[in-house]
């Protein structure tokens, strides 16, 4: 028989299983722990490893502002458009540890061995130089009774007290105190200026560009007296292009605009870094701009450098390739500028102050010429001077007339309202409580035309009734004519298909879409279909009419071609790295009939019996398409004393060669004349740009196919020249 168990031992087995309890509570708990350690530290490796590697890297490793030549810019054919010239430099790099005592003399031996210019020193600049200069009168500038008010007030922190302090015996200096200076110290101080501007390991320059040879050899003799100090070579841009849409440059003086400071910032920038500051240098400002060298700071205890090491060499930016022709551009600014000239003269031009000149490869959107000018006149002389305006071709808008007739033919083509091959009568259309609206060739008669007739003769009538259709509109002559308003949205939606009305999507910056019309009475919507509403500007024109050529395909418009390793000498290209891509934004909502349909309507414009510019492609080893284009505008130029004052837009698009097309163009001459009834003289320089702008593009693609094949051949005999020697030597 068991014997009952006692109370002693019950309690001990209690207390032995409490113990295993809290023992395994206790191993489960440090389980967890060490799981959750475990895991952290996982986190932190791999998870956070990289971007906490890269904190440090910052932190240790910096982008030395260290003046590396910026990319090239070429054109298509190799020659140099924008370089860089060397010159001697004086910079200076401070630490975190150099305090301004130790800058000030430094800037004062420093004076001693070079020249420096006080113009940019201002009075801000004068009056911190003075509380250096004067450390006593300055601090008794604020009294102590101010100063113990200033600290009464609990509610500043320490730096805002001494920005306070500092603030007061700023404004306390005098103007005579001020005018102290002698002109070694303001030499000093402009010196000393320079210095402190730069951030801490990074070279600031303190003189470049008018550098001496015998200050540089001073300087660079006495190197290790001048901690921190150093002679290199600094890079100016030349520019032997004087095209605006290649851009500008900021100085070493502005570095970073205020505007573009955050951005750049955060993108390695130092605030005195020159950047591009228009067009291709600012939109290509990553591959030109060259890569910093990187150093790491190896520092002691104290957390003084000891060492610095180079962690990566600075690299030149990338040189790029326009896909510009620079013969070509130069030949047609030179015809540009002097039409404007010679048609300035004429008494009905009093308005004319601009021309532009697009040509463009239709098929890959490659922009061969960018031509615009201005015509401003010389306050002195009172003479008219031929401006660059290359940009306007792209950020200024205008009405284009009949030029977009090819699109509304299209259309009316893609809307269902009209057929291949389609006849209407050209007649007058009476609109009641409006003006006539008439075809210039037709003031009274009625003709019948289909659409190839239409475009080369350039209908308005036959717009019009294709607008009408649109509009769900039907007329009756001498009455109202109510329309459908969706007739605009129909028409505008087409015409940006083409380009007309949208941006481009050129790789410039700064493009402008143009003037949409508001209103939406009937009168409009024909005038719309004639090219006197909306606005395009010169590169929307070209663009279009390139969809034309190509079969149908909106191609971007492209300034940059390729993309290259930096040349060595300067002279040859450097790798190829790059071509930029063909980027086709959409295609167009007709068939291959419909817009073969239109080319010959193009074609008819030269070639036809009734053309609007038969016979101006007589003689010519090639042929081309094209359109002609007039609209009845005011004027909203430079002058705005004219504003308002009535005027004609004359306009020109087209192709060539016809069959197969290789190059588009659009040539817009606004305000041409002040007599909406005679233009004729302005018509006929329109006509020789247009002539000459072709014959000049294919004279110099012939003359360029002589050379290559003369090099070829020279290459053959080169070569068999060569085997000839290597057989004899064996």
């Amino acid at each position: 028989m068991k014997k009952p168990m006692r109370k002693v031992d019950q309690a001990k087995i209690r207390q032995r299983k409490h113990i295993a309890f809290r023992m395994n509570l206790l191993f489960f708990s440090i389980f967890i722990l060490f799981s959750l350690l475990i895991f952290r530290l996982g986190y932190l490796q791999i998870v956070k490893g990289e971007e906490y590697t890269r904190e440090l890297e910052k932190k240790e490793e910096i982008a030395v502002n260290t003046s590396v030549p910026r990319g090239r810019i070429y054109d298509r054919t190799g020659k140099v458009l924008v370089d860089n010239k060397p010159m001697n430099a004086i910079t200076y790099t401070k630490t975190t540890s150099t305090t301004s005592q130790e800058m000030l003399e430094i800037a004062e031996d420093l004076s001693e061995l070079i020249h420096q210019d006080t113009k940019r020193v201002t009075i801000g600049d004068k009056r911190d130089f003075w509380i250096l200069l004067n450390p006593d009168e300055a601090e008794a500038k604020v009294s102590k009774k101010e100063l113990e008010k200033i600290n009464e007030s609990g509610t500043l922190s320490k730096q805002e007290i001494q920005w306070e302090v500092t603030r007061l015996t700023r404004e306390r200096i005098t103007e005579e105190e001020l005018n102290s200076f002698t002109d070694h110290e303001l030499e000093v101080l402009a010196i000393y200026r320079e210095m402190m501007s730069g951030y801490a390991y990074s070279p600031q320059i303190i003189k470049s560009g008018n550098v001496t040879e015998e200050e540089f050899a001073a300087v660079s003799e006495r190197l290790s007296d001048f901690e921190g100090v150093n002679t290199t070579t600094d890079w100016e841009r030349v520019k032997f292009s004087d095209s605006t849409i290649i851009g500008t440059m900021t100085s070493p003086i502005e570095g970073i605009p205020r505007t573009h400071l955050d951005y750049y910032l955060a993108r390695d920038y130092s605030r005195n870094d020159r950047i591009g500051r228009s067009y291709f240098e600012q939109y290509y400002e990553e591959l030109l701009r060259g890569q910093k060298t990187i150093v790491k700071n190896v520092k002691d205890r104290t957390g003084r450098v000891i060492e610095t090491k180079t962690v990566r060499e600075g690299e030149p930016g990338r040189d790029l390739v326009l896909s510009m022709d620079s013969d070509l551009q130069e030949s047609l600014e030179e015809l540009l500028s002097e039409k404007l000239l010679e048609l300035k003269k004429d008494p009905r031009s009093g308005l004319l102050d601009r021309a532009f000149l697009v040509m463009m490869d239709p098929n890959n959107g490659e922009l061969l010429s960018l031509v615009g000018k201005r015509l401003v006149k010389d306050e002195d002389s009172g003479r008219w001077e031929v401006r660059d305006y290359a940009y306007g071709t792209f950020t200024s808008a205008y009405e284009a007339g009949s030029t977009v007739k090819v699109a509304t033919v299209l259309t009316g083509y893609s809307e269902g309202v009209l057929s291949v091959g389609d006849v209407k009568i050209d007649e007058p259309i009476y609109i009641a409580s409006s003006n006539v609206k008439r075809s210039l060739f037709n003031p009274n008669g009625r003709y019948a035309i289909d659409d190839i007739q239409a475009l080369g003769r350039s209908s308005n009538v036959y717009m019009f009734k294709i607008a009408m259709s649109l509009g769900n509109a039907v007329y009756r002559p001498h009455k109202p004519l109510p329309i459908d308003i969706t007739g605009f949205d129909r028409l505008r939606e087409s015409y940006a298909s083409f380009g007309l009305g949208v941006k481009t999507g050129i790789d410039l910056p700064g493009e402008y879409p143009g003037v949409t019309g508001t209103e939406t009475i009937s009168g409009k919507l024909l005038d719309f279909a004639i090219g006197q509403f909306d606005t395009y500007t010169p590169l929307q024109l070209v663009q279009y009419i390139s969809t034309v050529a190509n079969g149908g395909y909106r191609v971007a418009p492209k300034v940059l071609k390729e993309i290259r390793e930096p040349s060595k000498d300067g002279e040859t290209f450097g790798t190829l790295l790059e071509e930029t891509e063909v980027k086709v934004l959409n295609r167009i909502n007709n068939t291959e009939k419909e817009i073969e349909q239109v080319k010959k309507g193009m074609h008819y414009t030269y070639y036809g019996p009734n053309g609007t510019a038969r016979n101006l492609f007589n003689g010519a080893s090639y042929t081309a398409a094209g359109k002609t284009g007039t609209a009845q505008t005011s004027y909203y130029g430079d002058d705005r004393s004219k504003y308002g004052m009535a005027s004609v837009n004359l306009t020109h698009v087209g192709f060539a060669p016809a069959e197969n097309p290789e190059v588009a163009y659009a040539i817009v001459i606004p305000y041409a004349s002040t007599d909406r009834g005679n233009y004729r003289a302005q018509s006929a320089a329109m006509n020789e740009i247009v002539r000459t702008s072709l014959d000049t593009y294919f004279e110099l693609k012939e003359e360029r196919a002589k050379i290559n094949a003369e090099e070829t051949t020279d290459q053959k005999i080169d070569r068999r020249f060569e085997k000839e020697k290597e057989s004899e030597e064996k």
